[in-house]
């Protein structure tokens, strides 16, 4: 049975996934790792850890699916990494993930406006390009050894096949490529002092860049010589996987981060949100990306109530009142990145009294990620880009609750995709492409099916919560930064 295999490298586990053509899922595994946070503000792994937890996923998705014949391998990945690779392809630092906020004092010096207009995204420390110029002056031998910077998927790319690629829709990490185009600007990295020879060929998604070496056959369990494709973003893939490739249709973002990318037919950038292109050729995704989706919620659970599973937890915040009886929760565990851009924000429970359960305390995160979904759309109509109907994706859009506070925060109505596995499909559908299992994405996208719909309420509880939630930020973000 011909499959195609998505293997995507999340914040804290790699999952393999085999679809059929049909995008039913045939297998699926994953292998989970950790996030080190060594000093405040810093979040970093070893790529080495994605690419053994890869290969332990993908052994063992093949082994529950031993007849599947896999025609080709697509792979997405976390965003803003920077895998610096020496000449001999070895990894020679840690990677700064997309929580890390490390590089704060080096995007103060530069010209935001300058690269802004080139890049169409803000200068902000969790960017690739200052994690970069941050290793240039703190880590200086592993930056002059260093022959190439990788995304968190390119560099898988590598070890699967050597080949050497920057997917288009990862670009939006360096405020050095032309967001227009799609292409290096070479003039803006020399500014800045990046070297020319870093940076990779820029590659289409779903272009085959290579073919599965020996090497990474025997260790993955892949047939040597089945065809890559570039892959790219996560947060873009699962938007492909959700049914999410045409202008004005939206992907909400229930992962570890939290957020929205509203997919675009033209150039339409917005100094507070985030620009990429997506993995279908020709389109943009404006993105709100937070540091609090599904990741607050996990927070919680380890810290409050491990003995609960999520199903349980979810129903403990259905028997709380909409509003949580005016307990607000400020989402900002790791700083906050859009719309607030600040590395200094910080997580609050507000509105704490003796009738409080941990009921209340789970809906209000469930609540304050929503609100902060409300926040990102907000701006991104300023920008011209509304939202209507929202596709969920990520393991939050398992829970009807979450989901449907969701809707009723927002004010649209939600959809939830038949898989939860939309990252990996969006994967695997530009594997399709890219080897000709799919004559074009809209055949591609066309084996999405939407398996449950929540429509929005008027809830005048959410309306106050809405506006104490953005009070409460306003108010506190002077003794955050002191509290540093």
């Amino acid at each position: 049975m011909n499959a195609l295999l998505g293997i995507d490298i999340g914040t804290s586990a790699c999952k393999s996934a085999l679809f059929t053509a049909q995008g039913e899922v045939l297998a699926q595994a994953d292998a989970a790792y950790a996030v080190e946070y060594p000093r405040p503000g810093w979040a970093q792994q070893e790529p080495e850890i994605w690419w053994r937890a890869a290969c332990r996923a993908a052994r063992e998705a093949l082994a529950k699916a031993p007849q599947a014949q896999i025609a080709c391998v697509g792979v997405d990945g976390q965003s803003w990494s920077a895998v610096l690779l020496d000449a001999q392809g070895e990894v020679l630092c840690p990677s700064p993930i997309w929580m890390d906020t490390r590089a704060q004092a080096v995007c103060e010096g530069l010209d935001e406006k300058r690269f802004f207009a080139v890049s169409g995204n803000p200068m902000k420390p969790s960017y690739t390009l200052p994690k970069v110029l941050w290793m240039k002056s703190h880590w200086p031998q592993a930056y002059e050894k260093a022959a190439v910077v990788l995304q968190s998927n390119g560099f898988l790319v590598q070890r699967l096949t050597g080949a050497i690629t920057q997917d288009v829709s990862q670009g939006y990490g360096w405020q050095c490529f032309d967001m227009r185009r799609g292409t290096w600007d070479h003039e803006a990295a020399r500014e800045v002092g990046v070297r020319k020879d870093l940076l990779p060929p820029v590659c289409e998604c779903a272009q085959m860049v290579g073919h599965v070496t020996a090497q990474a056959a025997a260790l993955t369990g892949i047939k040597q010589g089945t065809p890559v494709v570039a892959g790219g973003l996560d947060a873009a893939c699962g938007s492909l996987g959700a049914g999410v490739w045409q202008a004005g249709q939206t992907q909400e973002q229930g992962g570890q981060a939290g957020g929205m990318s509203i997919c675009l037919e033209a150039y339409a950038a917005h100094p507070a949100l985030i620009l990429s292109r997506h993995v279908a050729p020709g389109k943009w995704l404006l993105q709100g990306g937070t540091v609090g989706g599904g990741g607050a919620l996990k927070w919680l659970r380890a810290q409050v109530c491990p003995e609960l599973s999520f199903a349980q937890m979810g129903e403990l915040a259905d028997g709380i009142p909409a509003g949580s009886e005016g307990l607000v929760f400020l989402p900002y565990l790791a700083g906050e990145r859009s719309p607030l851009w600040n590395p200094s924000a910080r997580g609050v429970f507000f509105g704490l009294d003796y009738a409080k359960t941990r009921g209340h305390l789970i809906r209000a995160v469930m609540e304050g990620v929503a609100y902060s979904l409300r926040h990102n759309l907000e701006i991104a109509a300023e920008a011209g880009a509304g939202a209507s109907v929202l596709r969920a994706m990520g393991g939050s859009a398992n829970s009807e609750v979450w989901t449907q506070i969701k809707a009723d925060v927002t004010g649209c109505p939600i959809e939830v995709p038949g898989s939860d596995t939309a990252t990996t499909l969006g994967a695997a559908m530009l594997a399709g492409v890219g080897c000709g299992v799919y004559a074009s994405f809209a055949q591609a996208a066309s084996v999405v099916r939407v398996a449950r719909r929540h429509e929005p309420r008027a809830i005048p509880a959410y309306e106050k919560g809405y506006s104490l939630y953005r009070r409460l930020y306003d108010q506190t973000k002077d003794l955050m930064e002191e509290s540093i």
